[in-house]
């Protein structure tokens, strides 16, 4: 095997090792031999809204050392509050496909209260309400991929 060809595997086995660990970046020196491996970040898309729906502007990243919001609720001009998607994603009513669904219309949420899962890059992320009231409407289904900033409840307070 000739040396070019050898490089190369080794080249691939490194991309491989960033995919399986979920590495953005990665850099190898040995002697005179240096390799820097950078993955390009994903890029947010804008899902256009429904007509008649205003578009939501994104929220601000969280300051360092800030915990991110789980959940954003924004009020609507029918006095609902909306749950909204903090991340891109999949979107799990339940935490299993056997269970009950973790709320449905006419329960009743504290800002506590777990109200679904988003499934981002294999990690379940689970979604507390942030508000208080009484769920009027699941915007989405089971399994249905998610954008950031998407609707996913109706709530009213």
């Amino acid at each position: 095997m000739s040396e070019k060809h050898e490089n190369l595997k080794k080249v691939r086995e490194l991309i491989d090792l960033m995919k399986e660990n979920d590495l953005v970046e990665i850099e190898l020196s040995d002697g005179d031999h240096k390799i820097h491996l950078k993955r390009p970040q994903p890029m947010m898309m804008q899902v256009p809204m429904p007509s008649g729906q205003p578009a939501a502007a994104p929220a601000p990243p969280p300051a360092a050392g800030q915990k991110p919001q789980a959940e954003m609720a924004f009020p609507e001009e029918s006095g609902l509050t909306e749950i909204r998607s903090p991340i891109v994603g999949t979107f799990y009513a339940a935490s299993n496909p056997e269970a009950d669904p973790y709320v449905k219309p006419g329960d009743k949420v504290t800002p506590e209260t777990v109200v679904c899962i988003v499934e981002a890059m294999k990690v379940m992320n689970e979604i507390k309400a942030e508000t208080a009231g009484t769920v009027v409407e699941v915007l989405v289904k089971d399994g249905q991929s998610v954008e950031y900033g998407q609707t996913l409840f109706k709530v009213r307070p």
